[in-house]
């Protein structure tokens, strides 16, 4: 296998080109064996199999930096620069992150998993570089979905002031997670036909060329004009208009024509983007034929394409996704947002329901953020669904253009809590702390799939901002027997006793009434109560509390720094309640990858661990 010959960063090199070729082949035979045995994202990563060889080709490691965006599709970069080994336990805890990171290896230049972010990172590295006195290459990859995030565009405005060379590759797939949509996408899609363009502006340039005498001059006359060559063929060249050289479009699976682009690259002495056309999931078909469901994929079966593990419980966000459809039936007023996200937010049934009411924004949370606050203010139910660890991204427009004006918008917060496999970028352990900050601002989160569906209707209904708060994965079926009226501001009671008193959040419901059962069978008197309501909080139910209990125990999983516990001990400090206060969640860290039990019990978030803490605690205040 030529596979076997790479050990080591630049090795690639070695090749001829028949082993290129057969590299090629290899490297996609391997990624989908281990990633259908792991887990993993397939097809952007079969989509850039070439353009990634081409990269290295090209490159020296570690000395030049390789900037990925999202970073979902460095596996075979990852493969080139030696770590072939690390793909059995890729995303396992302790193993190989699905994403780079520089603490795994030198060559991983930029830690990323969000969008948009690698054309700003390069440019930091470039000014370090010449500020430094070096003389290294940097490359930034983005995708095409990325570039409809705004961060993108306030770096290309920054790229255009450069003097000194810097890469952009626009990997150009016509797919983010899901089909790219917008102004950006259509102009993209003009590019991608712009063949004729091409070909046009070599045979000029070569004609110009056998001018004698005169031809050179004629030609780098045309190349510093605004109305050069390719404003004749292809109207309104964003890229150049912006002082940065566009090369492209470059067929992305073609290596000989990758290298020659990218040497021609390497001599301009400023920004230049080179447009590579790529095909998401290419060389299985089962991920050419669905690139959104091979994006991330569980383990599945090779031949058919089909997980080997089928879901049996509704999702929480196929309940969020059943209900809002129902009410969307009813409602007229009702509309959904996403942002690139429609299948994994669950929006996909809204918008064959509803099309004139769905709206994909594109990979742009801000944006959605401020123009659901826009819909509100014109009349409309908004419901902008979007994951936690990319909610972070619209904090300020969720502050200001939202809460100030205290608008009826509802944030679905989707894969809230530990996400598990995509490890830190994507663990959504923080949107309790930092929605709890706004003014006006109400966050809930459901103990199961029925109080699920009742808060979605609630959160609908409500009148202002709200925040609706629900994990990743199947939604717990216990606890039917509770299901009191969602009140606002309410926690609910489940198990009434003394002593100790156990209050959750959310889907901690299962854990927490596990911890109950054990302090129960040890002897001790235990009260369990929802939480429901994380902001605002039930002070008149921890007042009551307080009188029949010395422990309060607090069970979230979000950072414990500005949690749903804090607020608690905040009060009960504050109203100076006789009753002491252990709060069980995160730590302040940020959490690796791996399976989601494993983490919990890595971050003491199991059982056993908060029983031993809560026996403890109980044990001193009884002295």
């Amino acid at each position: 296998m030529v596979l076997e010959m790479i050990r080591k960063e630049n090795d690639i090199k070695k090749l001829n080109d028949e082993q290129l070729c057969e590299l090629a082949g290899e490297i996609r035979h391997f990624l989908i064996n281990k990633i259908s045995q792991t887990g993993g994202h397939l097809a952007s990563n079969l989509g850039v199999v070439e353009l990634t060889m081409a990269l290295h080709l090209t490159l020296n490691f570690p000395q030049d930096k390789l900037i990925w965006d999202v970073g979902h599709q460095s596996y075979t970069h990852k493969l080139l620069t030696g770590r072939k080994d690390g793909f059995d336990k890729l995303r396992k805890y302790g193993g190989m992150s699905g994403f780079p990171k520089r603490k795994e290896s030198d060559c991983d230049a930029f830690d990323t998993g969000h969008s948009s972010t690698s054309i700003s990172a390069g440019l930091g590295y470039v000014a370090a570089r010449e500020l430094s006195g070096e003389n290294h290459n940097v490359v930034s990859v983005i995708g095409d979905g990325s570039l409809t995030g705004g961060m993108a565009y306030e770096a290309l405005n920054n790229a255009s002031r450069l003097k000194s060379n810097f890469i952009i590759v626009l990997n150009d797939n016509n797919m983010s997670i899901s089909e790219n949509v917008g102004g950006m996408s259509k102009y993209l899609n003009g590019l991608r036909t712009a063949q004729a363009y091409t070909d046009i502006k070599r045979g000029v340039e070569d004609t110009l060329r056998k001018i004698p005498g005169q031809g050179s001059r004629i030609l780098n006359q045309l190349r510093k004009t605004k109305s050069g060559i390719k404003q004749l063929f292809v109207p309104g060249m964003f890229f150049e208009d912006m002082d940065i050289t566009y090369l492209g479009p470059v067929d992305g699976h073609d290596i000989h024509k990758l290298l020659k682009v990218f040497h021609e690259a390497k001599r301009v002495d400023h920004a230049v983007l080179v447009h590579v056309i790529t095909q998401k999931g290419k060389g299985y078909p089962p991920a050419e034929e669905n690139p959104a469901r091979f994006h991330g994929t569980v383990p599945f079966d090779i031949k058919t394409g089909e997980p080997k593990e089928s879901g049996g419980t509704d999702s929480y966000t196929q309940v969020f996704a059943k209900v809002l459809t129902d009410i969307g039936k009813k409602d007229e007023k009702v509309v959904a947002i996403t942002a690139a996200m429609e299948d994994g937010t669950g929006l996909a049934s809204f918008a064959r329901h509803f099309p004139q009411r769905f709206f994909d924004v594109g990979i742009a949370e801000e944006h959605a953020m401020t123009f659901a606050a826009g819909l509100a203010a014109g009349g409309m139910k908004p419901v902008f669904a979007v994951y936690s660890s990319f909610l972070q991204r619209a904090y300020d427009q969720t502050l200001h253009d939202v809460c100030l004006q205290n608008l009826p918008v509802v944030i679905a917060v989707d894969r809230a809590g530990l996400v598990g496999s995509d490890g830190e970028t994507h663990q959504g352990v923080f949107d309790l702390s930092y929605l709890s900050t706004i003014p006006n601002m109400t966050v809930i989160s459901p103990k199961n799939r029925w109080e699920m569906a009742d808060m979605v209707r609630f959160a609908v209904d409500f009148q202002y901002p709200i925040a609706l708060r629900y994990p990743r994965g199947e939604a717990y079926e216990g606890m039917k027997e509770f299901r009191a009226p969602i009140e606002y501001g309410k926690g609910e009671v489940l198990y009434e006793e003394e002593d100790i008193a156990v209050i959750f959040v959310g889907h901690m419901a299962e854990l927490s009434e596990k911890v109950r059962n054990k302090l129960k069978e040890t002897g001790y008197s235990c009260s369990l109560i929802n939480a429901r309501f994380v902001k605002p909080l039930d002070t008149r139910l921890l007042e009551t509390l307080a009188k029949d209990h010395s422990l309060f125990v607090t069970i979230e999983e979000n950072v414990l720094t500005g949690g749903f516990g804090e607020q608690v001990m905040d009060y009960v400090f504050r109203a100076a309640l006789d009753v002491r206060v252990r709060n069980i969640g995160i730590s302040d860290d940020y959490v690796e990858h791996g399976n989601v039990e494993l983490l919990r019990k890595e971050v003491g978030l199991d059982c056993d661990t908060i029983v031993k803490q809560v026996i403890a605690d109980y044990l001193m205040i009884k002295g």
